[in-house]
């Protein structure tokens, strides 16, 4: 009984992220002309203070060098990244937010926020508070047998 449970609790789960997912997906392409993924990157990059390795950054985002490189290399030609090699090791690239991307980002930010609370807003505060505190739960639990 418990296995169906837990089955039917991780389809839901995929299930809601989807669908949450899809929405944004649409909503940053429409709002700013950006993926999700680069939206994403852009938040790793703000995280890490605006400047990170691009090999740090593929282990945030847990895909590939080469997932990042294509996302970099649109945001670099939106002009909202930057990439330059460290001087005393060219192979290692540093990524970076310019003024504009920090600018965008912001933004972006602002948005994605509004965004979820809209998709949410007719979740009670109660209920949502009590969804956040099994999934922390859950994540204590996943994080602990996975170690």
């Amino acid at each position: 009984m418990k296995d169906d449970l837990s089955l039917k609790t991780w389809f839901r789960m995929l299930s809601n992220t989807a669908l949450i997912e899809q929405e944004l997906r649409t909503l940053f392409v429409r709002e700013f002309n950006v993926t999700l993924p680069q939206f994403d990157l852009m938040a790793a990059l703000n995280h890490a203070g605006g400047t990170e390795k691009m090999s740090a950054l593929s282990q945030w985002m847990k895909v590939s060098n080469g997932n990042i490189t294509g996302v970099v290399d649109r945001l670099e030609r939106d002009g909202l990244v930057e990439r330059k090699a460290l001087p005393d090791d060219r192979r290692v690239k540093l990524i970076s937010l310019t003024a504009e991307g920090a600018d965008t980002f912001e933004r972006m930010a602002k948005l994605h926020k509004e965004w979820i609370a809209q998709l949410l807003d007719e979740i009670s505060a109660e209920d949502l508070d009590i969804l956040h505190r099994n999934l922390v739960q859950m994540s204590k639990v996943l994080k602990h047998r996975l170690q």
